[in-house]
């Protein structure tokens, strides 16, 4: 079943990524990832109380609760990184990167949590790297937004790979002992508290009523999103292994794409879909066990 929750997960992540970057066009990064959250924490609490978790609380071990609490940091980090590189790159240079961080997940799974490399995660890996690389080479095409910062996105996006891979090794060690449901919301709690604390240090807050109507939209949508993304992801967390849960959640670029396309009108070169096709390749050779 656990297997299920990874594929859902990657669809909602898919999601998110296009709905942010209609929602960050005009709003600072930092102040739109701690509107998100606002979202993202109120569905996670709401699911909280919907299975009836809430009274387990006092049981989660002191253990748990220091992994959670470094795996919202970290998730929290790769969020500011991931919208701030959203916010100058379009939606298929950042991606890419972004999911890289399964090839890092699968290196501190093996150091960190035991977890086998096996021939055909190695080759999975390895097209993974390759189609990266492969997408990374893709030209801007005019629906790209100006980045008048040169490829600023790439450093962005690549921190955010990393923080994602650190977010997904504490949180498996973080889930177990705890209903995947509570985990999440503790975790969601310390994202909400580490952007607003980013956001009112920068006095951002300030431009909260200069928002238009339809950035609020798709925050809301894409917290939605992100929201039903986390909730199944680390419930297969609970049960699965990280080194395969990391890879199936990475397929929700191909989600990214087909969405950035209609809705962004963000084209793939020959060269950057070849790379799309390695990383799904790679992802899948992951699977097989």
């Amino acid at each position: 079943m656990w297997i299920v929750h990874a594929f859902a997960s990657a669809l909602f992540a898919g999601l998110t990524a296009v709905l942010a970057k209609i929602g960050v066009k005009n709003v600072n990064s930092h102040l739109a990832t701690a509107l998100r959250t606002i979202v993202v924490a109120l569905f996670a609490w709401i699911m909280v109380f919907l299975a009836g978790s809430q009274g387990t609380i006092r049981d989660v071990e002191p253990r748990t609760w220091l992994f959670l609490i470094l795996s919202g940091f970290a998730t929290g980090a790769s969020w500011i990184c991931y919208f701030r590189a959203l916010q100058i790159g379009s939606v298929n240079q950042v991606a890419p990167i972004d999911k890289s961080s399964t090839v890092l997940t699968m290196l501190l799974a093996f150091l960190f949590l035991h977890e086998s490399i096996t021939l055909p995660k190695a080759v999975g890996m390895a097209l993974m790297l390759t189609g990266t690389y492969l997408m990374l080479e893709r030209k801007a095409v005019p629906a790209d937004p100006p980045a008048p910062q040169g490829r600023g996105w790439f450093f962005w996006a690549a921190l955010s790979a990393v923080f994602a891979s650190l977010t997904s090794i504490l949180g498996k060690a973080g889930i177990q002992g705890v209903e995947s449901n509570l985990g999440t919301a503790i975790r969601t709690l310390v994202v909400l508290a580490m952007a607003w604390l980013i956001v009112l240090a920068q006095g951002k807050q300030r431009e909260i009523p200069a928002i238009e109507g339809r950035s609020w939209l798709f925050l809301v949508l894409s917290g939605f999103a992100t929201g039903g993304s986390w909730l199944f992801y680390y419930r297969a967390l609970q049960d699965g292994p990280a080194s395969v849960v990391a890879p199936i959640d990475k397929l929700s670029i191909l989600v990214t794409v087909a969405f950035s396309r209609i809705f962004l009108g963000e084209k793939l070169s020959r060269r950057a879909g070849l790379g799309l096709g390695l990383l799904t390749a790679g992802t899948l050779a992951l699977l097989i066990r």
